[in-house]
């Protein structure tokens, strides 16, 4: 057995390493225009989350009110939903949709295979460093919740 956690030894998930790569190949402008677009794909939060109490939901790192749902499909696979204003915090926005592309749908290895420095990568030459603690506080918590889901199909 490796000393390594789950999270470290987890690969990096395709999807986000495209978008990594992606993101390092365009300047500056063209990954703010990027990142603008991004922010206009966020799924909305379906109305069944409407009068859940969204204290266990929030990302209290954050500036910026986030609320972010999981949901575990009956084949063990995530979903996962995010509720912030776009038009007000379009980067978070962004990084979100970003994310949820390529881990929704997808099992809890995935979420937990996105690399520690993933917001500092997608972020690089954009100058929001500002935003970092906050973006990798809903990263974290993403993989919170691919932990538990993830505990929860393990058999004891």
């Amino acid at each position: 057995m490796s000393p390594a956690t789950p999270d470290e030894s987890a690969p990096l998930p395709p999807a986000i390493a495209r978008v990594l790569q992606r993101f390092q190949a365009l300047g500056r402008e063209e990954k703010m225009q990027a990142l603008v677009g991004y922010a206009k794909k966020l799924e909305p939060v379906p109305a069944r989350y409407a009068d859940v109490d969204r204290g266990a939901f929030t990302v209290p790192e954050c500036q910026t009110r986030v609320d972010l749902f999981p949901e575990v499909a009956p084949d063990g696979t995530l979903h996962f939903y995010a509720d912030v204003n776009a038009r007000q915090s379009p980067t978070i926005a962004a990084v979100l949709a970003i994310t949820f592309q390529a881990v929704n749908g997808q099992p809890p290895a995935v979420t937990l295979g996105i690399p520690p420095d993933y917001v500092r990568q997608l972020m690089s030459g954009i100058g929001l460093a500002a935003r970092e603690v906050g973006l990798n506080a809903m990263i974290e918590r993403l993989k919170r919740h691919a932990r538990d889901a993830r505990a929860a199909a393990t058999p004891a």
